[in-house]
């Protein structure tokens, strides 16, 4: 008898790197997202990566891009063309996560999208990040963020 199988935090983590960097292709190539996606699995390695998570992603991102770049412009200081291509693949992912995933919780999704900042970001791009997407949680995951929130002794 099988069983289904959680992904791992590690397999998870693989298939954020692997979404920035497909987001980043799709980008700069112009071509289509089942293109890229396509592209992007014949010339990587991803049998360590949650490849049900990646291919999710990646639809959803392609499907409901004006969406996510609405939810995101709020709490910028610039206009999101405007931002770095690493900067806008990694809030569009964020926001993917904090807006339809909420089976993950608020603080994995930014803490994940901290960590790809530093690691495919410039330097200190990781505060930016973060600066958003803890806004952009407060206001589309309120009773999680509240409910996380440390309460005031009396």
């Amino acid at each position: 008898m099988s069983e289904l199988t959680q992904p791992t935090a590690s397999q998870r983590h693989r298939a954020r790197e692997a979404i920035i960097q497909a987001l980043y292709q799709w980008e700069l190539s112009g071509y289509p997202m089942t293109q890229v996606e396509a592209l992007f699995r014949a010339d990587n390695d991803l049998k360590r990566a949650d490849l049900a998570f990646f291919h999710q992603a990646l639809r959803a991102i392609d499907e409901t891009h004006s969406e996510l770049v609405d939810a995101l412009t709020p709490y910028l200081k610039r206009p999101f063309s405007e931002l770095t291509p690493i900067e806008r693949n990694i809030l569009l992912l964020g926001a993917y996560e904090l807006t339809a995933r909420i089976d993950i919780p608020f603080k994995v999704v930014i803490a994940e999208a901290v960590a790809l900042s530093k690691k495919f970001g410039a330097t200190d791009g990781h505060k930016f990040v973060n600066g958003v997407l803890d806004q952009l949680a407060a206001q589309s995951r309120t009773i999680e963020v509240q409910a996380a929130a440390p309460r005031d002794r009396v």
